[in-house]
């Protein structure tokens, strides 16, 4: 059997250990505490199989694919020697894999939604379109200065905390000031930047070019950038709720 094959079937194994929590909780819930059997037991089994497996490949694939590439291209820029450039590598990496994440959009449709609903934008499908649009590219210009700021502690040394501190002070100030109907969506927009294609990549490109600079630690400089990312789309949707 080969490495390959064998590196496979031990992914596996753990992506069933991973989820075997998950499963043992429903059906603890629905045979103890519901006392309700499992409905369709072939569909639920069918589909367990195909979120293992699911499970499996996308994390070979991270650790083939997405992982060298963020690492390799952060090497490159360092030996490069151009911090332009990898600060604008930093931000299209950040905003391009921000404004296409479905997440993101089902937050922005249905908070247009809602926002229509409650007079708070004109009614109509070109004013939903337009709220919903704009809360996506402000979130996603969030993302990308937060990995430029990011990047550029990584390179000057700037301790992680007081920028996170600094965020969340941020983040306080602006809240009385931000309408209401605005305030859960801001805070609810953190989360969905942590997107499955953003945080391999952004986590690559801190970890790639912590190890790429001298005098740099991966494990203390490395990571930091999701946190920092999740962070800023507060601050942003506050600020456009407030002047839009």
């Amino acid at each position: 059997m080969s490495f390959r094959t064998n590196r496979f079937i031990r992914q596996l194994f753990s992506s069933c250990l991973d989820l075997a929590p998950i499963f043992a909780v429903v059906i603890i819930f629905q045979t103890l505490v519901f006392r309700q059997a499992i409905a369709d037991v072939s569909s639920m089994i069918a589909g367990s199989v195909f979120v293992i497996l699911g499970l499996t490949l996308f994390i070979q694939g991270l650790e083939q694919s997405l992982f060298p590439i963020g690492e390799a291209m952060a090497h490159a820029f360092a030996r490069k020697g151009s911090v332009a450039w990898l600060l604008v590598f930093a931000f299209c990496l950040g905003f391009g894999t921000t404004v296409a994440e479905p997440a993101l959009i089902a937050v922005s449709d249905e908070a247009a939604a809602i926002a229509s609903k409650g007079n708070i934008i004109e009614a109509g499908e070109s004013a939903k379109n337009d709220y919903a649009l704009g809360l996506r590219i402000t979130v996603a210009l969030s993302v990308g200065f937060a990995i430029v700021i990011g990047v550029l502690r990584i390179i000057r040394g700037w301790p992680l905390h007081y920028l996170i501190i600094g965020g969340y002070i941020a983040v306080i100030m602006l809240t009385p000031f931000a309408p209401p109907e605005i305030i859960g969506i801001a805070y609810d927009s953190g989360g969905v930047t942590t997107s499955t294609i953003t945080v391999p990549l952004v986590t690559a490109l801190g970890l790639g070019l912590a190890s790429a600079i001298k005098g740099r630690n991966p494990m203390i400089d490395g990571f930091g950038l999701i946190a920092f990312a999740s962070l800023t789309p507060m601050i942003f949707v506050m600020v456009y709720g407030m002047f839009r």
